[in-house]
Order: structure tokens, then sequence, then C-alpha cells
């Protein structure tokens, strides 16, 4: 079936700007989404979505209330709920493989949702701005198409990406929105920061950098949180990028390196740092079992001792 806008079935569009032009409402809550103020997430309702992750919970979770996700510059995140179950899901898409990754959020929200209940499907989608190379306009179309070719109806509420999340600031196009929450029981989705972005951040931020592959990182049912197990080979060649100036670093491994957060240098080194220091991935992974975190009643997440 195809995506829907206000009930209606949208044709494959060609461009972003075709798409605003024709559905100019999109443009008008896009804006009212961008003036929205900031919500700083209390770290201990959160669960937290890095780089090529997705979530799913229910509002009966009783540990997490808020799932969000940011420093998305070309990136985009997408949140589908279902409206009668309240299942939710939030991903962090970056263009690595989104035909087969968007199967998989949708399985993920209608997994946790009675069929026979009455509600729909709805997407919100914000990210991306008018980067030079146009990677953000390509990642939209694409996320919009891969939706398109879902067996399910689905019908886009949010649609503030690439353009509609654009400003100019001292001459350079940059995001306006750089992150989102979105709240489990309410399924209010929202402009987001967070100071908070475990558990485990180095290691998951470790996964991504060496090519894994989008993955399900929340087990609802036991409200804990799985990571791995990954895998890699020590390369001590990228110690060379830990001696290199922060505009080298911007400009080689960056999609958009004018509109990176102030933090984006820093995180890229800590995690080549923690590549180094764990240059077999194995040695995380203690009998090849994944990592797993439940939280624990001060509301921090606390690795599980797994028997």
């Amino acid at each position: 079936m195809p995506l829907f806008i206000q009930n209606r079935g949208v044709e494959r569009t060609t461009s972003t700007a075709e798409l605003f032009d024709k559905y100019p409402h999109l443009q008008e809550t896009a804006r009212a989404f961008c003036s929205q103020p900031l919500t700083d997430v209390d770290p201990k309702c959160l669960l937290y979505v890095q780089q090529r992750e997705f979530a799913a919970t229910t509002p009966a979770d009783s540990f997490v209330s808020v799932i969000g996700s940011d420093d998305a510059t070309t990136c985009h995140l997408v949140v589908l709920r279902h409206t009668g179950s309240g299942a939710v899901c939030l991903a962090h898409c970056d263009g690595s493989s989104t035909w087969s990754e968007v199967p998989l959020l949708v399985k993920s929200v209608t997994s946790l949702s009675n069929v026979s209940k009455e509600g729909r499907l709805e997407l919100h989608l914000v990210g991306g701005f008018n980067d030079e190379s146009r990677t953000s306009h390509g990642l939209s179309l694409n996320i919009l198409a891969a939706f398109q070719k879902q067996m399910e109806d689905i019908h886009l509420e949010t649609c503030c990406i690439t353009e509609m999340n654009d400003v100019v600031v001292d001459g350079n196009h940059r995001p306006i929105i750089y992150g989102i929450g979105v709240n489990v029981k309410t399924g209010e989705v929202f402009p987001a920061s967070f100071t908070h972005k475990g558990p485990a951040e180095e290691l998951r931020s470790a996964r991504t950098f060496t090519g894994g592959e989008m993955v399900e990182i929340y087990d609802s049912i036991r409200g804990l949180v799985k990571i791995g197990p990954c895998k890699w080979s020590p390369n001590m060649d990228i110690a060379f990028w830990l001696s290199q100036s922060d505009d080298i670093i911007l400009k080689y491994l960056s999609t958009s390196p004018m509109a990176e957060p102030p933090h984006f240098v820093r995180h890229i080194k800590s995690t080549i740092q923690f590549l180094l220091e764990h240059p077999n991935s194995d040695s995380l992974f203690p009998g090849g079992q994944p990592q797993l975190y439940h939280r624990t009643e001060r509301g921090e997440w606390e690795r599980a001792v797994q028997s």
C-alpha cells in the first residue's frame, strides 16, 4: 500500500521540494515542530538510540518513558507508532541500508501491536538539511520510498526533513533540529537534547564505526538493553587519526563537516581510542554472549550478570 498523507495515497516523489509543494500543510507542521523549545531529557527515564540503531516498546514499559536520539546532521530520525496499541519505535538512519532497515522498523511496531486493535501506523520523520552534497535529500527520498513499499498502510504525520530542517548560520547550512524524543506513554514527538547517551556508549559507537548494520538494541518484554556480540578485527592504523587536527577529522570522517555538533571530534577520538584499547571484539563478549543492561531503582543502566 502507498504512504498516506491526510488519508490520501502518495505518489512516488522525485524531490522533497515537490512533496512540500504538493502538501503545504507538511511545511506548516514542520515549521511548528522546529519552533518548539528543546527538551533536555532526564536520563533516568531515557532509552538512547545511537546511529544505526533502533528501539521499540509500548506504554506498558515501566523502565522507559522516552526513546530519543540526536547528533543527526544528514542522518534522519524515524518514529513509527501504532495509535491503537501505542507501540512505538525510534530509529537513527544514516542511509547505509535504508531498504532493508525500514521493514525491520515496521515489524518491530506491528509485532508489539494487537493486529485486531483499532488504530493506524503513523510516521514522523525529522532530520537532514540542505547539505552541499545533497546526501540529506537522497536519504529523505529513499526513506519515503521504502515506507511506500511496505504492506501496511502508513500515515505520514510529521515531515521535518532536509529543506524544512535547514538554517543558515554564518553562511553555512546546518540542521535546525539535531535530536528528538518520543514520549512512550503519549506518543508525543518533540525536539530534544541528551546529556547521557549510554549504556555502553563507546562500545556502541565502535560497532557503528567498524561497519555494524542497523540493529535493535532493546528487549521491551524484559526491559533489557542488548549490545552485540559485535565483530571487528584489530586495526592499529586508525591511531593515525588521534594526532590529526579537528579540521582534518571533520573533512574526512564527516558527511557534513560544517554542520557537526561541537563534540563530534571528541566523540570520534574516544571511539578510536576504545577500538585501540579493545583491538579484538571477542574479549568484550565472553562466550560469544551479548552485553545486557537493566535499569536499577536509581534509574541508571547497569550491566546485568549473566549466569
